[in-house]
C-alpha cells in the first residue's frame, strides 16, 4: 500500500516538474521573441532612412505579433501585443492611412478583452483615447473648413457606389496621377491617390445630339486634384479615346474615360498605397482589324509612365509565358533567416533560372516583368502580361513565418481564401493588413468573373506536385503544403491562367540556406518546368 502511494507521489512530482519546465521553456521563448522584436524596433527608431519604408515598420510589427501568437498565455504576450499597437499608431502618424489607425485601435481593444488583469490594459485604454481624440479633432477641423461652401449638383441618375471602399472624413485625399497600359483588346487604367477614399462610378451612353461619346466617370470623394496630375491623357487605342481629370466640386475629383468601343469593364481599389484600378476589355476580332495601324510602343515591357503604354502585339510563332520575380527596388519582400538575404533577390535569381529552362525545354517564349532590381507595382505586373497577351503568368516569391520551424512549398491561384493562413500570406505579399484582405474578399466574386480560375487551379496543382516530387528525389525534408487560394493583388485581372509560387520559407534556417544555393534553385526550376509541361499536355488533350 505504501509503495503504491510512494509511486503516485513520485509520478505527481515528475509530472509537475515536466509542466514547470514546459512553462519555463515557453516563457523563455516568448522573452527571446520579444527582445528580438525590441531590437528590430530600436534599429528602426535610430535610422531615419529605414523609417521611410512601410515594409520596415510592418517587419517589426510582425515580430511583436509573433510573441503573443506563438505563446498567448505567456506574460510577454500582452507586452508584444501592446508594442504592435504602438507601432501601428506611430505608422499612422507618418502614413495618415486610416487602416493603420484602425489596426492600432483593434490591437488595443483586444488587449483589454484578452488580458483584463494585465497592466497593459490601462495603457491600451489610454492609447485608444489618444487615437480617438485625434480623430475627433480632425473631424471638427474638417467641419469648420467646409462651412459655407456649396456643391454642384450631380448627374440626375444615381451613380453606382463601390462596395469595397469606406468614406474617409478625417483628411482630404489628393489624386496624384493616372497610368495606363493597353493593347488592341485590353486597357488597364490606374488612378493613384495619397490616401484611401470612397468613390462612385457610372457608365454613360453615347449621345450624338451633343457630340458626346460613350464614357465612364469615376467620382472620388473628399478629394482634390494634385498639381502635377495630367488633366488630359490621350490614349487612342482601340478601346479608349482619352482620360480627363478635373475638380468637379470643391471636394470631388471626377475622372472621365472617353470610350470608343468596349464589351466589359471591372473596377476595384487596392490599398497601401490606395489606387483605383479599371480594366476594360473589347472584342478581339474588331480590335484586330486595326491593330496593324498602331504605332510601335517604346516600352513593350510595360514601363510605368503617367501617360501610359500602348503595346502593339507582334506576331508570335510560339505561346508566351510571363515570369514575374516578386518585389524589387525599395520593396525588399521578406527578410531571410540568414543576414542580408532578401526575398526580392532570391525571387529574381529563381525567375531568371526558370526563364532559361523554359526557353530551353519548352516551346514557349518567355518575358520577365523585371530583369534587375527595380520596383514594379503589383497591378503593373499583371498589366504587362495582359497587354502582351500572355498564355501563362507565373509569379515567384519566397514564404515567411514568425515561426522559424515552419517550412514547405505552396502554390496559389486567385480565389476566395478559406483559411487564416491563406489570408496572412496574401496580406504579406499585398503589403497590406489581413483586415483589408477580408474587405477585398467581399467584392472578389465580381472581380473574378471571366477569370480563368479552373485553368489556374490546374496549373497550380501540376506545378506544386511536380516541384515537390522532383525536389524530394534530391533533398530530405521537402514538405508539400499543397495548392492554396487567396486574393493576391498581383493576380487580379489576369486574363490567362495565373499562379503565385511560394518557393520555400526564407524564414526557415534550412530552407533559407537552400534558397541561396544555385543547385537548389536549378532543381526547383526543373520541377516547375515539369509541372508547366504536364499542364500544357493536359490542356492540349482536353481541347
Amino acid at each position: 500500500m505504501w509503495n503504491k502511494k510512494f509511486i503516485k507521489i513520485c509520478l505527481l512530482v515528475i509530472w509537475s516538474v515536466g509542466i514547470l519546465q514546459i512553462c519555463v521553456s515557453c516563457a523563455v521563448t516568448a522573452k527571446n521573441r520579444y527582445f528580438k522584436a525590441e531590437t528590430c524596433y530600436h534599429e528602426l527608431r535610430k535610422n531615419p532612412g529605414t523609417q521611410k519604408y512601410r515594409y520596415n515598420w510592418l517587419r517589426c510589427i510582425n515580430k511583436f505579433q509573433a510573441v503573443y501568437k506563438q505563446t498567448p498565455s505567456s506574460p510577454w504576450a500582452p507586452a508584444g501585443m501592446y508594442m504592435s499597437g504602438e507601432l501601428y499608431g506611430e505608422l499612422y502618424k507618418r502614413s495618415h492611412r486610416e487602416t493603420d489607425k484602425h489596426e492600432a485601435i483593434d490591437v488595443f481593444r483586444r488587449i483589454i478583452k484578452q488580458y483584463p488583469n494585465s497592466r497593459y490594459r490601462i495603457k491600451a485604454a489610454a492609447a485608444i483615447r489618444t487615437l480617438e481624440t485625434d480623430v475627433s479633432e480632425s473631424r471638427t477641423s474638417k467641419r469648420v473648413t467646409h462651412t459655407g461652401k456649396t456643391k454642384k449638383k450631380y448627374a440626375p441618375a444615381t451613380p453606382q457606389t463601390h462596395s469595397s471602399t469606406r468614406k474617409t472624413v478625417d483628411n482630404t485625399t489628393t489624386i496624384t496621377g493616372i497610368r495606363y497600359w493597353s493593347n488592341p483588346t485590353y486597357t488597364r487604367v490606374v488612378i493613384d491617390a495619397s490616401r484611401e477614399t470612397s468613390f462612385t462610378h457610372r457608365l454613360l451612353k453615347k449621345d450624338p445630339a451633343i457630340n458626346k461619346p460613350q464614357r465612364l466617370y469615376i467620382d472620388l470623394k473628399n478629394s482634390t486634384q494634385g498639381k502635377n496630375i495630367e488633366k488630359f491623357t490621350p490614349i487612342n487605342d482601340n478601346l479608349l479615346r482619352d482620360v480627363r481629370a478635373g475638380q468637379y466640386t470643391s471636394n470631388v475629383v471626377r475622372i472621365v474615360i472617353d470610350i470608343k468601343s468596349i464589351q466589359t469593364y471591372k473596377i476595384f481599389s487596392l490599398k497601401h498605397p490606395f489606387r483605383v484600378v479599371l480594366d476594360m476589355s473589347g472584342d478581339s476580332m474588331d480590335a484586330g482589324s486595326t491593330a496593324r495601324s498602331q504605332k510601335k510602343a517604346t516600352a513593350a515591357t510595360g514601363k510605368r509612365r503617367s501617360k501610359g503604354v500602348s503595346v502593339k502585339q507582334p506576331q508570335r510563332d510560339r505561346p508566351l509565358i510571363v515570369v514575374d520575380p516578386g518585389h524589387g527596388g525599395h520593396d525588399f519582400g521578406a527578410s531571410g533567416y540568414l543576414k542580408k538575404v532578401y526575398e526580392k533577390d532570391i525571387a529574381l535569381q529563381i525567375a531568371g533560372r526558370l526563364a532559361k529552362k523554359i526557353r530551353k525545354k519548352l516551346p514557349y517564349e518567355v518575358l520577365m516583368t523585371r530583369n534587375n532590381d527595380r520596383y514594379l507595382t503589383l497591378e503593373e505586373r499583371t498589366a504587362i502580361a495582359n497587354t502582351k497577351n500572355a498564355d501563362l503568368f507565373i509569379s515567384i516569391h519566397t514564404n515567411d513565418s514568425a515561426n522559424q520551424s515552419t517550412y514547405g512549398i505552396e502554390t496559389y491561384f486567385l480565389n476566395l481564401a478559406t483559411e487564416n493562413s491563406e489570408i496572412t500570406v496574401a496580406a504579406r505579399e499585398n503589403a497590406t493588413s489581413t483586415k483589408n484582405i477580408s474587405d477585398l474578399q467581399t467584392i472578389l466574386t465580381d472581380i473574378m468573373q471571366n477569370t480563368k480560375i479552373d485553368e489556374s487551379s490546374l496549373l497550380a496543382s501540376y506545378i506544386q506536385d511536380s516541384s515537390c516530387n522532383y525536389l524530394r528525389s534530391r533533398y530530405a525534408h521537402i514538405k508539400n503544403k499543397g495548392v492554396k487560394k487567396a486574393p493576391f493583388y498581383v493576380l487580379l485581372g489576369a486574363r490567362m491562367p495565373a499562379v503565385l509560387i511560394e518557393t520555400s520559407f526564407i524564414s526557415n534556417p534550412r530552407e533559407c540556406k537552400r534558397l541561396t544555393s544555385a543547385s537548389y534553385q536549378e532543381h526547383l526550376c526543373e520541377g516547375i518546368v515539369n509541372g508547366i509541361r504536364k499542364y500544357v499536355e493536359k490542356s492540349r488533350s482536353a481541347s
